[in-house]
């Protein structure tokens, strides 16, 4: 099991650790890092002093650092013989707190995970705002960008005038449209209700009055003497 999660503590212990405690504190059944079939068990049971353990082979447990009274650690090791250990794993005491220290492995192991997580929460954060059109492209929105756009003024825009050219093709359009489909409504004055087409009275054209062959014939006479001009006017001319 990965003991690297958890830690142990017993407070009544806490005041009374030292150099010579630390080990009989460390070897408390309730603790989950201390194996019981190691050599320190057997030289507890048998009430010998632990200078016997370098004559014994196999699991131990030994003091490797002091700094009374706030740190310890202590070394978990595989003896082979008197002058040759293989360590295991160290565990580190703080104020009580018994912790396993992590091995090398487990502390690359941790690191590649932790920047593996923030490199994909960036990448995933990146890929949040960018955006993308046919006709655009890519491009990068981002919502400070937003609020920016919202709380600054909005500048109006200047209407540009129509040219000549542009209004004399929407006076053609639309006669073209009036003459395609003419309106079946009208209003006559301006707040009236629309009339349709059909109901308005068309005023009878006033019909040509009867002239006389008398006054066709002066009519006729005053036509021509006005463009030939007076006689006298004529002479002088000359």
């Amino acid at each position: 099991d990965n003991l690297l999660g958890i830690s142990w503590v017993d407070s009544s212990w806490i005041p009374i650790l030292n150099n010579g405690s630390v080990l009989d504190y460390f070897s408390e059944r309730s603790n989950p890092f201390y194996d019981r079939t190691c050599n320190n068990e057997v030289v507890k049971m048998q009430r010998m002093t632990l200078d016997h353990l370098n004559q014994m082979v196999g699991v131990e447990y030994i003091l490797l650092h002091a700094q009374e009274p706030i740190l310890f650690i202590i070394r978990k090791q595989q003896r082979q013989s008197p002058t040759q250990v293989i360590p295991l794993a160290d565990y580190y005491i703080i104020a009580g707190v018994i912790y396993q220290a992590p091995d090398l492995g487990s502390v690359i192991n941790s690191r590649a995970l932790t920047a593996v997580h923030g490199i994909q929460s960036a990448f995933e954060e990146a890929m949040s705002y960018c955006r993308y059109h046919p006709s655009k492209g890519y491009w990068w929105h981002f919502k400070d960008q937003e609020e920016r756009e919202k709380t600054k003024p909005k500048a109006k825009k200047k209407e540009e005038p129509s040219s000549i050219f542009q209004r004399q093709r929407v006076d053609a359009l639309l006669l073209d449209l009036r003459q395609k489909f003419p309106p079946r409504f009208v209003q006559q004055k301006p707040g009236e209700k629309p009339i349709p087409v059909d109901q308005i009275k068309k005023e009878p054209e006033p019909a040509p009055e009867a002239v006389k062959p008398e006054e066709k014939e002066t009519v006729k006479n005053a036509q021509s003497a006005g463009a030939k001009g007076p006689p006298e006017k004529r002479m002088r001319l000359q």
